[in-house]
C-alpha cells in the first residue's frame, strides 16, 4: 500500500479573495487559478485551497496553532517581495544557526513562515 503523502492544506476565510490576492502578491506561486469554485494556488507540489466558509471569524483566534512554512532558495529576496505586498512581521527575518526564518500574519490572522535552511541542516535531517 502507497504511504499517504501531504499535499495540499485548505485555507477557509471570511474574505478568500483578499486571502488569495495576499497570497499572490506576497510569495509568487507557480499557479494561480479557480478549480470548481476553489482558489487554487500551486507551490511546488504542493497546493494551497483557499475557501469561504460562514464557520469561521474574520481574524484567527489561534494562529500559533497551525503556521505555514515556504521552504525558500533566498529568504532575502522572498522577504523583500513580502515587504512590498505590505506584509506585517511577526519576527522579521533572523539568523538562526546559518539557516534564516521570519514569520509574517496574513489578512486573517494567520502565521506565515519563510524558511532558507542551510545546506548543513538539510544534510542532519
Amino acid at each position: 500500500m502507497k504511504r499517504p503523502t501531504l499535499g495540499s492544506l485548505l485555507l477557509a476565510s471570511t474574505d478568500p479573495e483578499r486571502l488569495r490576492a495576499w497570497y499572490a502578491a506576497a510569495l509568487d506561486p507557480e499557479d494561480n487559478t479557480d478549480v470548481n469554485g476553489y482558489r487554487v494556488l500551486k507551490f511546488g507540489e504542493f497546493f494551497l485551497f483557499i475557501d469561504t466558509r460562514n464557520d469561521v471569524a474574520d481574524k484567527n483566534p489561534e494562529p500559533g496553532r497551525v503556521i505555514l512554512n515556504f521552504d525558500v532558495a533566498d529568504a532575502r529576496a522572498v522577504a523583500a517581495r513580502m515587504e512590498s505586498a505590505g506584509v506585517t512581521w511577526l519576527a522579521e527575518l533572523e539568523d538562526r544557526d546559518g539557516n534564516l526564518f521570519a514569520t509574517a500574519i496574513d489578512p486573517d490572522g494567520n502565521y506565515v513562515q519563510i524558511i532558507q535552511l542551510s545546506e548543513a541542516h538539510r544534510a542532519a535531517m
